[in-house]
């Protein structure tokens, strides 16, 4: 009889990097901020051989940028770099989501209606009015599912990758109701798409999906701009 595993903890160096990665992508460490030493060990309570280990890899999934002779930051954005970033994700996160549609099977259906059952049970703005950080769990798990599917794991991670540095630009969003309860009518029908094996019609929603919240990033991005002027 096969003995039963204990499940691994994760090590120091691994609850770090997700409390990094968790604070990049919701905004509590803003872009261009800095990212000393001294600063994060008080914020994180970690060792500099831990934050060693932890930055580079950050580095390499293109959220922390390092600049010689002054150190790590968080990933700095731009018009031009959305821009940019929004042709990628067009055109290789459509192919992963097409190979994802022919091949899911019964298990990846399955995953797709509970992630999308999930989301869609949460509402993106707390009463106190900041992001709810239950929905942004949900909502970058839900985009993943769709992709889990496909079986060429490098694609997989160059979509997950540009998708993750997309969401560094949450700073820049509004929260407009009305575009709120867009964007859940495009999930509910990029999942339908998905299940229906609707490879042409998944990858028009997504594409749309993606320019039409570079849209208003890029809006609210020259309004503030106004704003401040």
């Amino acid at each position: 009889m096969s003995q039963r595993r204990e499940p691994t903890r994760p090590t120091r160096g691994e609850v770090i990097l997700r409390a990094l990665r968790n604070d990049i992508l919701n905004g509590y460490l803003v872009p261009g901020s800095p990212l000393g030493f001294a600063d994060l060990g008080a914020r994180y309570q970690a060792s500099t051989g831990v934050l060693r280990e932890v930055l580079p890899r950050l580095v390499e999934q293109g959220l922390v940028t390092v600049v010689p002779q002054i150190g790590y930051r968080v990933v700095e954005v731009s018009v031009q770099d959305l821009v940019h970033l929004t042709e990628a994700r067009a055109a290789i996160e459509t192919q992963v989501l097409a190979q994802s549609i022919r091949d899911g099977d019964l298990d990846w259906e399955s995953s797709v209606v509970a992630a999308h059952h999930r989301l869609s049970q949460l509402s993106t703005i707390r009463d106190d009015g900041e992001i709810n950080t239950d929905w942004l769990h949900a909502h970058r798990r839900f985009h993943q599912v769709l992709l889990e599917g496909c079986p060429n794991l490098r694609l997989r991670e160059v979509a997950e990758r540009l998708r993750d540095i997309s969401e560094v630009y949450r700073c820049w969003s509004v929260r407009n109701t009305e575009q709120l309860q867009q964007r859940d009518a495009e999930h509910a029908r990029l999942a339908a798409l998905a299940l229906e094996r609707d490879v042409e019609g998944a990858k028009k929603e997504l594409t749309d999906h993606i320019h039409r919240t570079t849209e208003v990033l890029l809006a609210a991005q020259k309004d503030a701009t106004r704003s401040t002027s």
